[in-house]
């Protein structure tokens, strides 16, 4: 009985030593890779920006001078006036290293600006529809979460916020168009965001 146990034991360990070092080859292969991309990325000259997705504000569709007593929701507004004095661009799912290999090293402090800028959008109009339907204005926080979507934010709570609205209003049409939005977004949320709607659907 101890010759097929012990044969056992060696053919597991020449397995676990195979394993290890093909695990350490494909890690080490990915290094190279890494670093090779960042070389190239970190030589890449300048490029003109003017192909950049843009996002402007929509002033005329979002409730800006609605509750401008209430501090928190004044605060909101006035987030949103400040950032539309720079430019936004959503880069939600891309690396630094592509933004460099796109658009040249020397503009990734701009980009990065840029992209917290959307970032911080994309939070305020969360916060801020939220705080709009809390209050009973549901018209004003739809309208706002609709525009955080065709931003294509990748904030799951402003999906299932628009989705309950939807719900509410009897329309179903409405929660099952916001699926192939969720499923094109560049991020690792898309496919919970999906499943999210479909379960508003059921």
């Amino acid at each position: 009985m101890k010759f097929p146990i012990f044969a056992s034991f060696i053919v597991f360990c020449i397995w676990l030593t195979y394993e290890i070092k093909k695990h350490r080859s494909i890690e080490e292969k990915a290094y190279r890779s890494f670093w090779e991309k960042e070389s190239a990325a970190n030589s890449t000259r300048r490029k003109p920006l003017d192909d950049l997705d843009y996002i402007q504000i929509p002033f005329d569709r979002l409730p800006m001078e609605l509750l401008r007593d209430d501090p928190l929701i004044s605060e909101y507004q006035e987030t949103l006036r400040t950032l539309s004095e720079a430019p936004i661009v959503n880069f939600t799912g891309i690396s630094n290293t592509d933004l460099k290999l796109m658009y040249g090293a020397p503009n990734i402090d701009l980009l990065s600006r840029y992209d917290q800028s959307y970032t911080t959008l994309a939070l305020t109009l969360q916060r801020l529809g939220n705080a709009l339907y809390e209050k009973g204005y549901v018209e004003e926080a739809q309208k706002t979460l609709e525009f955080a979507v065709e931003t294509r934010t990748d904030i799951s709570g402003t999906y299932k916020l628009l989705a309950t609205i939807y719900r509410q209003n009897n329309q179903p049409e409405k929660i099952q168009a916001l699926i192939p939005v969720a499923r094109e977004l560049n991020t690792s949320l898309s496919g919970h965001i999906v499943s999210m709607l479909e379960e508003f659907l059921k």
